[in-house]
């Protein structure tokens, strides 16, 4: 399990609207890039490492999992509300996106409070 490299994908992805927009737009191929070192704003490549399995959570947006195999609340609210963003409006949209995101890790544990 590498949990910082899950982190720093997150971070990597969330910081950064383009970067929002192109793993939106092609998932997998954002993730291999990334891995490959070309996406980012980290330039050294060499220590980009996931599991099968967090690539596969990764590909598939599948938060649930990236919470249970160690992503860090915080980064991966942000991460999830980031990636989701645009298919969800103000109001009632956003609430759905908060229940969603609760129900798909309290599987894997206490969930922290969002705001």
């Amino acid at each position: 399990m590498s949990r910082y490299m899950m982190n720093k994908f997150i971070r990597a992805v969330e910081m950064s609207t383009a970067n929002v927009n192109a793993y939106v737009a092609d998932t997998e191929g954002f993730v291999d890039g990334w891995l490959a070192g070309g996406a980012g704003p980290d330039a050294v490549a060499d220590d980009r490492v996931l599991t099968p399995e967090e690539r596969t959570a990764f590909v598939e947006r599948d938060y649930g999992t990236l919470y249970g195999l160690g992503a860090h609340p915080y980064l991966l609210w942000h991460f999830t509300e980031a990636v989701y963003e645009h298919e969800y409006t103000e109001g009632s949209g956003w609430r759905e996106l908060v229940e969603r995101y609760r129900a798909a890790i309290i599987p894997h544990g206490e969930v922290d409070d969002i705001p």
